[in-house]
């Protein structure tokens, strides 16, 4: 028979891993457990009573940010207007890139402890290709255009160093939604 985590057991396991996401994602898979500790007002045997093994936070973590990721897009995908979702999931990649850029650069890249979302990631690309194609049916989205113009300037905002990827990013972002625009499309809003 299994019991029921405690409330405060259950609040101290969501709070690590909303500390471990934000420590992660601007600092790097490197940062010790004990400054996660630290950071989440616990202590490292709190840590590892939730989390027996750095890869098992680790792991928690970046299930965390996929789950927030898929959340993002199926919520742009629901939007009725594909252009105004393609937007949205232009404009959360900008944000994950400046603020998030640790975790993505471990789902995105070759570190183990990203393979094992391989196959969410292959639905993100779907769905990014979904939106895309959505957007240009609808006349948003220039013929010229190509999901690789996308790709690319994601990439781009991607490589951004990290202390101008907020503002620059930002800014990238508007600039790739205007050169995908046709003019009957609408604008970057």
């Amino acid at each position: 028979m299994t019991r029921k985590p405690r409330t405060d057991a259950d609040h101290n396991r969501r709070h690590i891993v909303t500390v471990a996401r934000t420590a992660f994602g601007t600092d790097g898979l490197d940062l010790p457990t004990r400054e996660i500790a630290r950071r989440a007002g616990l202590g490292t045997a709190t840590i590892y009573r939730h989390f027996p093994s750095r890869p098992d936070l680790v792991h928690a973590v970046l299930t965390d940010q996929v789950a927030a990721c898929a959340a993002d897009m199926q919520a742009a995908l629901s939007d009725p207007d594909p252009w105004r979702g393609l937007q949205t999931t232009v404009r959360r990649f900008s944000y994950r890139q400046a603020h998030e850029r640790g975790l993505n650069t471990i789902l995105l890249g070759a570190h183990p402890a990203g393979s094992a979302f391989a196959a969410q990631r292959r639905a993100h690309a779907d769905a990014l290709n979904y939106l895309f194609t959505r957007a240009r049916a609808m006349g948003a989205v220039r013929l010229d255009a190509t999901l690789e113009d996308v790709r690319t300037g994601l990439l781009a905002i991607a490589s951004l160093p990290p202390a101008a990827a907020d503002q620059k990013g930002h800014r990238l972002a508007n600039l790739i939604l205007a050169g995908l625009a046709t003019a009957s499309g609408g604008s970057p809003t």
